[in-house]
């Protein structure tokens, strides 16, 4: 069993795609910018809230600044009712917690947004650290906040694994030196993923613990 996993946050721990939608698009059409389809919000997630907003916008560079700001408060005040765990999350959270793995989440979401949702959906399984996105370190793939994260939970890179359903998040283990676990119950395809360099898949949180409990995985 490793001993120290740092989880992704949207498309991994929460299903947050509907909420960020509906806001997006309810920003995106009071700037009078043509609203996007589902599909494209998932392509676009995965950078950060301003970079969403950059490929939202498209050629209406001139407002990408405006809407950023009406996105950013409107998430943070959202209610986020249509945000869920994944199925069998909780069980292995908590088998994971008993078995007294250390956990965190990062996010490239902003850290006030990353609050709020963690403390409406995830703030009952205690995990050890929450990072979002601040001035302190830049976004993933930046290997700092999860070196960071390491260095707090006092791991070690070889006993350590980065869980998430994106290029960035694969990326970002590499770039720190630990191994990545890909969600495909995520955001992202499994070939896109191995496009990106991800080699170890997880199809739901069941066999995510199967793999974590091996210790040559």
């Amino acid at each position: 069993m490793v001993k120290a996993i740092i989880f992704d946050l949207d498309g991994t721990l929460l299903d947050t795609s509907e909420d960020i939608h509906c806001i997006l698009n309810g920003c995106l059409k009071k700037h009078g910018i043509p609203e996007i389809s589902y599909r494209k919000t998932l392509e676009y997630v995965g950078n950060g809230a301003k970079k969403l907003i950059e490929r939202a916008c498209g050629n209406f560079s001139d407002k990408i600044d405006s809407v950023y700001k009406d996105f950013s408060a409107d998430y943070v005040s959202a209610s986020n009712d249509r945000t869920k765990l994944y199925e069998g999350e909780a069980e292995v959270i908590e088998k994971l917690k008993a078995k007294g793995v250390r956990m965190a989440v990062l996010s490239n979401k902003p850290q006030s947004a990353l609050d709020e949702v963690y403390d409406k959906f995830l703030s009952a399984y205690g995990f050890d650290i929450v990072v979002g996105q601040t001035e302190k370190f830049p976004l993933k793939p930046d290997p700092g906040s999860a070196l960071h994260i390491l260095k707090r939970l006092k791991a070690e890179k070889g006993e350590s694994v980065f869980v998430g359903d994106g290029e960035t998040d694969v990326v970002t283990a590499f770039n720190a030196g630990i191994k990545c676990i890909s969600c495909l119950w995520g955001y992202r395809s499994e070939a896109e993923l191995r496009g990106a360099g991800a080699k170890i898949f997880a199809n739901n949180f069941k066999q995510l613990y199967s793999i974590l409990e091996n210790e040559n995985f």
